[in-house]
């Protein structure tokens, strides 16, 4: 049952209303319920000055609503080009970090080279060389130091496959993990290659075929003659070709002060077995190299230096002291321009032919090469570094006394 109660209201007709009562004066709220039920008050009607109710809208109407705020084309602008600038000014600096540690990165495959080094004189007393597998003064394909360093790392099952007996020409094929044949020159080690090295991909053959990969460290060969087959005369590096290698007391200028490896570009053009007789002397300049002098030169490979890891020549898988680092030796053959390495003579190609090289350590890395010390720690060298400091640092036995700030 429902009741409506008007406190002090008897009637809603005005003519019943008290003297008192003004029909202007706003009305009393009306109780309307449900007996029992707790249902919230009504308000009360709207009372028209005839006295009958007024008809309260349902729909309550608001003021129009404003439209939002939106970006101008010039504001727009604005903030793209503040945008950009920002971008512009935080590149840069973001380079720059990941080149410093492609750097850090680099630097630890050259430590991890040199300890391999180390290890391997603790357990054969003497220190790698290129493997002559025949008679010195032979047509022979000789296996690289990097080969020979693999079970030092963690790389046995590759060297487990080597016959160091035979050419390296005479390598095996192997199945990878995926059921793929390769021959295992053509396989990748990842120590052997530096982060910003820019073609890291397999070297093909004429067929098409993974012939070959390739490396950025090579072993220090020297100054500039690497290998006499006559007088069986080695270079005046760490590493030379024989079949065996140097000794840690033949090291007389002292591990800490003898480079073990250094940075190397793959893909690298080079000239080779000009096969010049006699003796021929260390160049001053970049203008004595035959390649720059409009000497023959032999072979020219305009992309295939330092591309064998397996091959312990000097063009694939070592460096010389010739030059500073990142000197550019600038040869022109058909009409283009190439920065070159130079080799005399393949190593074991000729029974008479002295191999002089001037193989440049070069480096992706801006303004200089980092570089591996037979000590095992690791070195940045400028590009202006003095060529009598670099050479004095390559040679094992050189006597020479270095600057008091090297």
């Amino acid at each position: 049952m429902m009741s409506c109660i008007s406190p002090g209201v008897a009637h809603r007709n005005p003519q019943h209303q008290p003297a008192h009562y003004h029909q202007d004066a706003p009305m009393a709220r009306i109780t309307c319920r449900l007996k029992g039920s707790t249902r919230p008050t009504l308000p009360p009607p709207e009372y028209r000055p005839d006295g009958r109710a007024a008809v309260r809208s349902a729909v309550q109407h608001s003021s129009p609503r404003r439209p939002a705020a939106a970006f101008t084309l010039v504001e727009l602008l604005v903030v793209m080009i503040i945008l950009s600038i920002l971008i512009a000014m935080l590149l840069p600096a973001v380079q720059a970090a990941r080149e410093a540690a492609r750097v850090s990165s680099c630097a630890n495959n050259l430590r991890q080279i040199a300890l391999g080094v180390a290890n391997f004189e603790a357990r054969n007393r003497r220190f790698p060389a290129p493997n002559m597998p025949e008679p010195l003064n032979g047509n022979i394909d000789p296996w690289s130091v990097q080969a020979q360093l693999l079970p030092y790392l963690e790389l046995g099952r590759m060297y487990s496959a080597i016959a160091f007996s035979q050419s390296y020409n005479l390598d095996p094929d192997v199945e990878t993990a995926d059921g793929e044949v390769v021959r295992l020159r053509s396989l990748r080690v990842p120590t052997y290659l530096c982060p910003s090295e820019r073609r890291d991909e397999v070297r093909l053959d004429g067929s098409g075929e993974p012939n070959h990969y390739p490396l950025n460290y090579g072993m220090n060969m020297g100054t500039w003659m690497t290998f006499d087959p006559q007088g069986q005369r080695q270079g005046d590096g760490v590493f030379h070709m024989g079949r065996r290698g140097a000794t840690a007391a033949s090291v007389a200028d002292g591990l800490s002060y003898t480079i073990c490896a250094a940075e190397v570009k793959a893909w690298q053009p080079y000239f080779r077995n000009a096969g010049i007789l006699g003796t021929l002397p260390t160049p001053a300049s970049v203008g004595d190299i035959p390649s720059t002098a409009g000497v023959p030169d032999g072979d020219f490979k305009s992309s295939s230096g330092h591309t064998e890891w397996v091959d312990g020549r000097s063009h694939q898988t070592g460096f010389t002291s010739t030059f500073p680092p990142n000197t550019e030796v600038l040869a022109t053959v058909g009409g283009v321009t190439y920065d070159v390495d130079w080799t005399n003579h393949q190593e074991g190609r000729d029974p008479s032919a002295v191999t002089y090289a001037a193989v440049t350590s070069r480096s992706y890395h801006k303004g200089g090469v980092n570089v591996a010390m037979m000590d095992g720690s690791v070195r940045w060298f400028d590009d202006d570094v003095h060529i009598g400091v670099w050479r004095a640092y390559s040679t094992r036995a050189g006597g020479e006394f270095l600057p008091g700030d090297e």
